[in-house]
């Protein structure tokens, strides 16, 4: 089964992870912990991830969802005057606190995502620096992925005489202050650092390893439905193949709301945007900001009631359970999918949302005189509720107008299959390899 490897506190035999040849994921045999693993199993652990203007919102989402999943108490700080951020790609994330509000507090673990500028804002504050430096000085867990190893830990000299690993354009940067190696997640005594968007997850996971154990790892990382063999090409089964259409730039609605899945929302959100779609993002309920399912606030660009006099060409949904359950609930919604499917224009869901908005609206039917249904997928414990479950077991299904995903884990496969159908395989892989999804 898959593997990341670690000394003393070891992946490796994690479910769903990559499997990791021991010098691309490597620790130093001097580290150790503080704390008794009876006591790291039973404690909430605190955790601090900084946010700024420019940050790369799948980094900083991914990182806050895994960890609250693990039961640590993440504070999201912006180190910005506002607890607002604009992230990059369009992405709006609200923080829970200003990071001056948490300069007192202890923290088990300090974490910072990556994306320019958002690393250089984090270098340039003050503040964080002060908090970081403190954390290292009292031998506390710190971590850093993207450009953020390089340009805020690197700058502060907390990674003199430690192996580290970052973003390839950033890597001539690392090695002046830093052993750089090309690891997809590094870590050396109190340090873990990583790579990029694409092995953000991975990264993740080696944290609730570290302020937990093996056994939250193993628990936290099997929902996520993380790809057996990180960097591969990713594969999508496609049924019944049409071009699928767009007037040069594709419009693509993302619906979030409450309770929706923010990984998956991102993910599809800042990929498709990365493609250079124009993607509109509408909250179903009252607000412009909703509260996800691990209590990431995130801002709309606009509410659906709004986004509805628009066309599009494609619908996707994120899932998450109280997310898809509004879906669900949401007329207006449902009839715009409805309109989608009829008029065979693409229209997608991943997680949850196959089986609690498609399958009980019809969405999963044919419109035309066959009778067959459309195949499709969902997150595993949602399978059983499909009428046809023949191809549940694959992570991306697209037949015809319809593509459908499983979890977390293949939200980038998911987006990458979306840029695929409208830009082409090279185009999904070029994205894919910038992002160190794939080698």
């Amino acid at each position: 089964m898959a593997l990341l490897q670690l000394h003393h506190l070891t992946l490796h035999s994690l479910p769903f992870t990559p499997k990791l040849h021991h010098s691309r994921f490597s620790t130093r045999k001097s580290l150790r912990f503080s704390f008794s693993a009876s006591a790291s199993t039973t404690m909430a652990k605190q955790v601090l991830v900084p946010v700024a203007n420019g940050t790369e919102p799948m980094e900083a989402v991914i990182t806050i969802d895994v960890l609250r999943r693990s039961g640590a108490e993440v504070t999201v700080a912006s180190v910005e005057k506002e607890l607002r951020v604009d992230a990059c790609h369009g992405v709006k994330i609200v923080a829970d606190a200003l990071v001056g509000d948490c300069k007192d507090t202890g923290f088990d673990l300090i974490a910072l995502p990556g994306g320019m500028p958002g690393a250089t804002n984090f270098k340039d504050c003050a503040v964080l620096e002060r908090v970081v430096k403190k954390q290292a000085a009292d031998g506390r867990l710190y971590a850093a992925v993207c450009a953020s190893p390089a340009v805020a830990l690197g700058s502060w000299g907390l990674l003199k005489g430690l192996k580290a690993t970052c973003y390839p354009s950033f890597m001539e940067q690392l090695s002046s202050c830093a052993t750089a190696v090309e690891s997809i997640v590094q870590q050396d005594g109190k340090v873990v650092t990583s790579r990029g968007p694409g092995t953000t997850m991975e990264f993740s996971v080696a944290l609730v390893e570290q302020l937990y154990d093996k056994e939250k790892a193993d628990e936290v990382s099997g929902p996520l439905l993380l790809r057996p063999n990180h960097g591969d090409e990713y594969k999508v089964i496609e049924l019944n193949p049409m071009e699928w259409k767009c007037n040069n730039i594709p419009q693509i609605l993302v619906p979030i709301d409450d309770g929706s899945e923010e990984m998956e929302a991102v993910m599809i959100i800042d990929i498709l945007r990365r493609a250079k779609a124009n993607v509109v993002v509408a909250s179903v309920g009252d607000n412009l900001e909703i509260l996800a399912s691990r209590k990431v606030k995130l801002v709309a660009d606009m509410l659906l009631d709004e986004a509805a006099n628009l066309s599009y060409d494609l619908i996707v949904l994120p899932g998450g359970l109280g997310g898809a359950q509004a879906f669900a609930n949401s007329d207006k919604l449902v009839n715009m999918l409805k309109k989608q499917a009829e008029s065979n224009k693409p229209y997608g869901a991943i997680c949850a949302s196959p089986a609690l908005v498609l399958e009980p609206h019809g969405l999963l039917k044919l419109y035309s005189a066959m009778v067959q249904g459309k195949k499709a997928t969902a997150f595993p414990a949602m399978c059983n509720k499909l009428s046809d479950q023949s191809f549940i077991d694959n992570r991306v299904v697209v037949d015809g107008n319809l593509i459908t995903s499983r979890g977390p884990g293949t939200s980038m496969e998911f987006a990458l299959g979306i840029v695929e159908k409208f830009f082409g395989r090279p185009k999904a892989l070029e994205l894919a390899k910038v992002m160190l999804f794939v080698h």
